[in-house]
């Protein structure tokens, strides 16, 4: 394989470092450019490409360079370019380009000029300073700048192929597509990476779309971070851990870049690993960074692949293929130029079931007329199986039903569903815990906690073990408060009791139904005293008059993608009314009185205690049944004059708290 290396930075010292420079050091060292009344000083020592005058040109950004214009004929590049030197491009300001990996662009409204300069990884800033160099000195009126149009993905990459296809460095022009379609069906195209080392002026949405209609396959290239143990000017890191989320961060960037082009899930894209010479350490790293990036796509609903040499890298794939350390990646493609296709020294049983991408040779070669410099692969791939759609969750009382519609023209191996607490879904059907396994449209879940939001996500397997790209639901929780005004009452009295009903994230649940269940202190099964409608924010309250003291408790149970909840259950407590009346209350000593009163309720043959006061205690002084009625009734004859302090007590039992009565005082002459 050919393997191009990122070229130095060309740029001054003095523009890198802020050094002040002679003027004849300047002179010396940079020029100007001119471009449409725009100027930028460059280093002497970049070439300028005028891709009017040679249109077939190829704007390489792994040599330094000044390219002016855009050219959307055959380029005449190399097949397989990799790295990133320092350059700039200067072209006609049609659309709002954003920047990304090691493109620093500027739209220069006043000259109508995109600027972009190309840099090597951690020479951005010195990419920044060459814009700044740029001024207009002719202004020129353009037309007005158009946004980029809103793509919604729907191209898969690739679909169920197997068959002859290619990779240039650069994406075709429409003209070359159609000349090579008779012979070729799939295409490789480089989508992201910050080794990207050919300019894309044709891979736009539109040129995806089109080239979809007309039948090719895509195969997705990511050239992002190479092995530690190559002379790459972007290596990923050395330590595995690191290493790992360096490929989830290189996933996230390229799944951004897939879909700008109008590629959907269940895409594959393939990280690019130039061969390297292994050490147990680079090994590790390189393995980690795969699990990485096939987790973070396959998190995402798009397939992870690889592309390794045969013998400079695809041996640790392979070797790391069984292992529980490592996420494998789910297609290789697998460089080995023997010219035989599908012929790969890679065992049979490893990625067997339509996983593989061989490139088989590197030619130069015509179809209609048309030549262009390639490298020749053979497909044998599948796409994983649609997702379900139209998934739904629906809360009841610490339960959830789940319904989904399962893909047609699926030959179903089983619906996966799994769910975490909160409301981040499990990112792989490895992760959270396990809700439903099976081929069924609907399943309920119980066992829910309290107050508590689940998120799921649903993935469809197919008879051939692939899996497609997850679907996500979640079931917000709710709370409810429960409020007393009062935790004792005496019988007859009224309770008020109230609670207010939100979910989780804050949201008030307003005209809902609310039941408040009540069980009395000694029941063992609640019962349902009514249900009522929460008001605008989401209050609902009811006066009770409990005959027994009670636990009262309000419930929400659920709707939508709430789920339901209970309230915590306070107890209030119900005293019953005891009266007392002293007749007389003032008598002559060897006289006596009466002391009586009711219990309401009546709570005959229980024991009234009747007490006098002695000091600051209360001494028992006898004791009594109530009668049907309630009634006790006490004949007090005191042996001494003074004044004396009553009271009877009622003790509590299971329905009812205890009571007495206010003190009665007797005065004795």
């Amino acid at each position: 394989m050919r393997l191009f290396r990122p070229g130095g930075l060309a740029l001054a010292v003095a523009l890198v470092a802020g050094i002040t420079a002679t003027t004849s050091a300047v002179a010396e060292e940079t020029k100007t450019v001119s471009y449409r009344g725009y100027q930028v000083t460059v280093p002497a020592s970049w070439p300028v490409v005028d891709l009017a005058a040679d249109p077939a040109a190829c704007v390489r950004l792994d040599q330094p360079a000044v390219y002016l214009g855009r050219s959307t004929s055959q380029a005449n590049c190399p097949a397989h370019l990799v790295g990133r030197s320092s350059g700039l491009i200067l072209e006609p300001l049609t659309t709002n380009t954003p920047s990304s990996d090691g493109l620093l662009r500027r739209t220069i409204t006043d000259a109508g000029v995109l600027a972009t300069a190309y840099y090597a990884p951690g020479a951005e800033s010195a990419a920044s300073d060459v814009l700044a160099t740029g001024r207009v000195v002719t202004k020129t009126p353009s037309a007005r700048l158009a946004q980029p149009a809103a793509v919604t993905p729907s191209v898969v990459a690739t679909g169920n192929f197997a068959g002859d296809g290619f990779d240039a460095c650069t994406a075709p022009p429409q003209s070359t597509m159609d000349a090579w379609r008779p012979k070729y069906q799939g295409i490789g195209i480089y989508i992201s990476g910050g080794l990207r080392a050919c300019a894309q002026p044709n891979l736009t949405a539109d040129w995806v779309s089109t080239n979809a209609s007309k039948g090719w396959q895509f195969l997705l290239i990511d050239v992002g971070y190479q092995a530690p143990c190559t002379t790459y000017k972007s290596r990923m890191s050395s330590v595995a851990s690191t290493a790992l989320v360096q490929g989830r961060n290189a996933a996230i960037n390229a799944v951004a870049a897939a879909q700008a082009l109008g590629f959907a899930q269940r895409s594959a894209i393939y990280t690019d690993l130039e061969p390297y010479d292994s050490t147990a350490a680079c090994k590790a790293a390189v393995l980690s960074y795969v699990s990485g990036w096939t987790q973070e796509l396959n998190s995402r609903g798009y397939v992870g692949g690889a592309y390794v040499n045969a013998t400079r890298g695809g041996p640790d794939l392979v070797s790391g293929y069984t292992s529980t350390a490592y996420t494998r990646p789910d297609n290789i493609w697998m460089a080995q130029w023997n010219k035989t296709p599908g012929t790969m020294s890679i065992p049979a049983t490893d990625w067997s079931n339509h996983q593989r991408v061989h490139q088989y040779d590197s030619v130069s070669e015509t179809n209609g007329g048309v030549t262009m410099s390639i490298d020749k692969d053979y497909l044998n791939l599948t796409a994983p199986p649609p997702p379900v759609t139209s998934f739904t969750v629906t809360g009841g009382v610490a339960a959830a039903t789940l319904r989904w519609t399962k893909p047609a023209n699926v030959t179903l191996g089983q619906i996966m569903v799994r769910s975490a607490v909160g409301s981040t879904p499990p990112p792989l059907p490895t992760s959270g815990t396990a809700v439903y396994n099976g081929a069924a449209s609907l399943f309920t879940q119980t066992g829910l906690s309290n107050s508590a939001s689940y998120a799921y996500r649903v993935w469809v397997k197919d008879s051939k073990g692939k899996i497609g790209p997850g679907v996500d639901v979640k079931l917000i929780g709710s709370k409810a408060t429960i409020g007393a005004s009062a935790a004792s009452i005496m019988y007859t009295q009224a309770v008020t009791l109230s609670t207010a009903v939100s979910r989780l994230d804050g949201v008030k649940l307003a005209g809902v139904p609310v039941v408040l269940y009540a069980k009395a202190k000694n029941a063992s099964k609640w019962s349902t005293v009514g249900s009522f409608t929460t008001d605008a924010n989401g209050i609902a309250s009811t006066a009770q008059k409990p005959a027994v003291s009670t636990y009262y408790m309000w419930g929400y149970n659920g709707g939508g993608a709430v789920l339901g909840t209970r309230s915590t259950a306070p107890l209030v407590q119900v005293h019953p009314a005891l009266s007392a009346y002293l007749t007389p209350g003032a008598i002559k000593l060897g006289t006596s009185t009466l002391l009586y009163g009711y219990l309401n309720p009546p709570h005959a043959g229980t024991t009234a205690y009747l007490q006098r006061r002695s000091g600051t205690m209360w001494v028992a002084v006898t004791t009594g049944k109530l009668t049907t009625n309630g009634k006790y009734a006490f004949s007090i004859k005191p042996t001494a004059r003074g004044t004396y302090t009553y009271r009877v007590v009622w003790l509590a039992d299971a329905d009812h708290q205890g009571t007495q009565t206010a003190s009665k005082v007797l005065t004795v002459s």
